[in-house]
């Protein structure tokens, strides 16, 4: 398939991985067995939770799911959040006792980068154009609905090209209800007609179509400017939502950033996956 990275060499011991999205509004974590997804949870990002109570919380989950917590030999995270990162890194340290993978443009991820300045991808993108391009190919187009919808363009070389940057659906509404003195909180769903009978549906109606054609119609150009047949993938906590009003959108794929951060810890893994921490107070 054009575009598709070569397979990644087998790790040589057996990987218990702990991959973190940490985004905006919500962070992502999920378990890998080597390469099997055993368990993954969407927690709300707390920008003012301690190093303990990260510690604690991954903790009561692998409990809950029945996973061995000193099990966990390796970490890779994907923030988009920088004040969380010393937290996430100090947790890491502290209850694993490894230090975790950053994934950043700077390291060797096998995707070549022609937005300027390369620097200015978040992370979560370049995880989802990983992860896409191993399980789909390429040309592909990811669209992450965070709190921000990124739209991310592969070309066919497999090379990520830029994409398009729009406010999520949930600033909108949040938006309209802090903005506007007689619309409510209204909760985000697809209506059973366009036309509203009501303020609420009327709101929902044009949250949702609204958003809908905004979609369709980046990804529409998009797909022009491509050229060939892109498949558009789809992630992120609202995607299985608006994907059912989409006409472009092919699948989605509510894993694809965990991995992706699978896909990219194995690649730069040296040696034995498990890295003792030499000074728990280092900084990132």
């Amino acid at each position: 398939m054009a575009g598709k990275m070569p397979a990644l060499p087998a790790p040589t011991e057996p990987i218990m991985l702990l991959v973190i999205d940490a985004g905006n509004t919500n962070t992502s974590l999920g378990v890998f067995n080597h390469t099997e997804l055993v368990a993954h949870w969407r927690l709300t990002t707390a920008r003012s939770r301690t190093v303990d109570e990260y510690g604690v919380h991954a903790r009561n989950l692998f409990e809950l799911a029945g996973i061995d917590f000193n099990a966990i030999n390796a970490i890779a995270i994907a923030s988009v959040v920088p004040p969380l990162n010393y937290t996430l890194k100090t947790m890491a340290e502290t209850y694993f006792h490894v230090t975790p993978l950053f994934v950043d443009q700077d390291i060797d991820t096998g995707l070549r980068i022609l937005y300027e300045p390369a620097s200015d991808v978040g992370a979560d993108r370049i995880v989802d154009a990983v992860a896409a391009i191993q399980k789909y190919g390429a040309p592909c187009i990811v669209v992450d609905f965070g709190t921000a919808t990124t739209f991310n363009a592969i070309n066919a070389e497999g090379q990520y090209v830029g994409g398009a940057i729009t406010p999520g659906i949930m600033i909108s509404s949040e938006a309209l209800f802090a903005r506007t003195a007689k619309l409510p909180r209204v909760d985000i769903r697809r209506p059973q007609s366009v036309i509203g009978s009501s303020t609420v549906t009327a709101m929902q109606s044009g949250l949702y179509h609204g958003f809908v054609g905004l979609v369709d119609g980046v990804l529409r150009k998009m797909i022009e400017e491509i050229g060939g047949s892109p498949r558009v993938i789809a992630t992120g906590g609202l995607a299985s939502l608006i994907a059912t009003g989409s006409e472009f959108i092919e699948l989605v794929d509510e894993t694809l950033t965990l991995e992706g951060l699978r896909l990219i810890y194995e690649r730069t893994a040296t040696g034995s996956p498990k890295s003792k921490v030499q000074s728990p107070k280092s900084e990132i």
